[in-house]
């Protein structure tokens, strides 16, 4: 023990730890310049990037840009939901069967058109023309059938209707 307190009482380890604190202090000196030149970089990668203008002013106006994109794809959303909700109760096939209600009148002038909705609901329309007169009558529609007596020729335009989405599709 006492050879180490004569050791650290000597020249040579005054000496040394003169040495490496002065290592320590290039070193450190070395980090200073280094770190400049790193932030002086990255304030022109900044610049370069954002224009000249603040990047954090840049990216902030970007997050309220699509977190407003959000909200609005949101309510889009919502929009979209009750609109197909509501096109369910729409006019969406369309039956039509024209045929000759007298023997007189020479061509297929009478018709009957079925307008159902997505439940096959909705109305039948039986037009019936004749040279003195034309007449129009209507029933409803309810899951395809009428609660009221339906000629064959309405019958054939309600079952037009409700094959009609299956036509489109292809089916």
């Amino acid at each position: 023990m006492d050879t180490i307190l004569e050791f650290m009482r000597s020249d040579m380890f005054l000496i040394g730890i003169t040495g490496f604190c002065a290592l320590l202090f290039i070193l450190y000196l070395i980090n200073i310049i280094k770190l400049c030149k790193m932030k002086k970089s990255y304030k022109e990668f900044m610049n370069k990037l954002g224009n000249g203008t603040n990047i954090e002013e840049i990216l902030s106006k970007h997050i309220e840009k699509i977190n407003k994109t959000v909200t609005k794809n949101e309510e889009l959303e919502k929009f979209c939901i009750n609109l197909d909700a509501d096109i369910k109760h729409c006019i969406q096939k369309v039956g039509i069967y024209r045929y000759n209600a007298y023997k007189d009148t020479g061509s297929d002038l009478s018709f009957t058109l079925a307008l159902l909705d997505e439940n096959n609901d909705g109305v039948v329309l039986n037009g019936i023309y004749s040279r003195e007169m034309s007449n129009i009558y209507a029933k409803p529609v309810e899951k395809g059938k009428s609660p009221y007596k339906v000629t064959d020729e309405e019958v054939e335009a309600i079952k037009r209707a409700v094959n009609a989405n299956d036509v489109i599709k292809g089916k």
